[in-house]
């Protein structure tokens, strides 16, 4: 860790707990063991505020992951794990959330440092969250169940199903919600009586590590969760292929996906892919246009816009689109910008000065494509990755600005005229992750719900999200679900059985 990180932590009072977990050398965790890469490489981690090096991290081989996948197959094909009871599971599953709790400052704590965002948000959203998924999913590992069949043929037949776990589970995680979305796809795994194998992002992989020692330290038995650090292009790759993973869960852009899913299916694996959005909002007259404008801006600027299912293109009927624009302006002024640590802070730097460019070009672009810059549009003088919030007004949907997933705090607007038209503008995209209508017309909404083609629909509100809701999208935003009752038939084999009876 180098100075600079240091007096940033020093700055802001970050745990000794904290500061213990950043100074020890970090390993990958595979069978209850802690191990360095194969070959010894490791990679720097950069701390998004200060720009400072953390830390370092392994950088996994190929033989580190058929390590893994080997701990993981002999856990679920015979070890202790495969023979625990529902219940037992379910007690292991809330142990390791009271754990977590327990830990929860701490946790979010390293979320900041590590990719950045907002202290504050992480301890409400990615440990809270990552907490209830836990404890939804627990009490499902008691309630799984097949079913018993009267069959019509000529005979005597006792005919029923039973539900039984997929298998190893490959896990790849993206950069934006490291721990939350682990959660996402560990909690279902291990209610179901999976094994998994993880790979998070090489940019944030710190809080994956810690949670490794709290499942350690809840008596959840080695190999259940093994965690492989190193590059998507050898880890994911590598992964995606495994003839011992039986099921890949990935989320991540829509590219990446469908390269991962492609290696996945050449082996009939399981699959669950949750890509990218390009989120639409449509915000009608009578909608009360102070509270949209606050909530429009928060679903789009939280994280600082690093959030697949941000609500990037709003959509406003043109009676009002002046007003609310000047409405949407006015509240993102007050967004603090600051460092992930500071306690006010809502616009947080980006993870990584690649992606804090990738964002800019496309400021850069949008300009160049014509729209009006209505708010902000401009670098952060000073260390770290930041960018402003920016509102572009005036927009058509076949600007590249609306039509491609920036992944940062970017609003793109447009007015509309009717309600088909602005159905039609929402519709006309290859995503469909989620979309959003502030109305208080209820007619109008439930008129427009089911012609919204997009996995989440959220009304006057965004991204309000739950263990107990499904999420996953439609089109090129994915397959599969994430969450709720639904996310079980997707680590779930059925078998049918016939008995012949005398």
């Amino acid at each position: 860790m180098d100075n600079k990180v240091k007096t940033y932590l020093q700055a802001f009072g970050v745990s000794e707990a904290t500061q213990r977990f950043l100074c020890k050398p970090q390993r990958m965790f595979i069978g209850g063991a802690w191990l360095e890469a194969s070959d010894g490489a490791s990679a720097e981690v950069i701390e998004p505020s200060t720009e400072g090096v953390l830390t370092r991290i392994p950088m996994g081989t190929q033989d580190d992951l058929d390590r893994a996948v080997r701990a993981a197959r002999a856990q679920f094909d015979g070890g202790p794990w495969s023979q625990l009871k529902p219940l037992e599971r379910e007690r292991l599953i809330h142990r390791l959330a009271d754990l977590i709790e327990d830990n929860a400052d701490e946790l979010a704590q390293i979320e900041s440092i590590d990719m950045g965002k907002s202290v504050a948000q992480a301890r409400a959203v990615d440990i809270q969250g990552t907490v209830d998924t836990l404890r939804y999913f627990a009490g499902w590992a008691s309630k799984i169940h097949g079913r018993t069949v009267e069959p019509s043929l000529p005979g005597n037949y006792l005919a029923y199903t039973r539900k039984e776990a997929v298998g190893v589970v490959g896990a790849i995680v993206p950069w934006n919600f490291p721990l939350q979305t682990m959660a996402w796809k560990l909690g279902a795994a291990l209610a179901t009586g999976c094994t998994v194998v993880v790979k998070p992002a090489e940019l944030t992989s710190l809080s994956a590590l810690r949670f490794a020692e709290l499942v350690q330290a809840a008596g959840i038995p080695d190999g259940v969760l093994n965690i492989v650090t190193g590059r998507g292009s050898v880890v994911g790759t590598a992964m995606s292929s495994h003839p011992g993973i039986d099921k890949l869960s990935f989320t991540g852009s829509t590219p990446v996906g469908c390269s991962v899913g492609k290696a996945a299916m050449d082996q009939m694996k399981r699959l669950t892919l949750e890509l990218g959005g390009k989120s639409p909002v449509i915000v009608f007259a009578d909608a009360d246009l102070d509270a949209a404008a606050e909530a429009v801006a928060n679903g789009v600027f939280f994280n600082s816009g690093q959030v697949c299912d941000a609500g990037t293109r709003a959509y406003v009927e043109r009676s009002v689109y002046p007003a609310f624009l000047e409405a949407l302006a006015r509240y993102t002024a007050t967004l603090k910008i600051a460092p992930g640590l500071d306690p006010d802070c809502f616009i947080s730097p980006m993870v990584s000065r690649q992606q804090q460019q990738r964002v800019l070009e496309y400021i850069a672009l949008g300009k160049a494509e014509g729209a009006q810059v209505y708010y902000g549009g401009e670098p952060v003088e000073g260390p770290g990755f930041y960018v402003q919030p920016t509102i572009f007004a005036h927009c058509n949907n076949d600007m590249r600005i609306v039509r491609e997933e920036i992944f940062g705090p970017v609003l793109v607007t447009l007015p509309f005229d009717t309600q088909e038209q602005a159905l039609a503008l929402a519709n006309d995209s290859e995503y469909g992750l989620a979309a959003a209508i502030y109305s208080n017309d209820l007619g109008k909404v439930h008129g427009l719900i089911p012609r919204l083609r997009a996995g989440t629909v959220y009304v006057n509100a965004h991204s309000t999200l739950d263990p107990s809701m499904p999420f996953g999208g439609y089109k090129q935003s994915g397959y599969g679900k994430d969450m709720g009752a639904e996310q079980l038939e997707f680590l779930l084999e059925t078998k049918a059985v016939w008995i012949t009876l005398p």
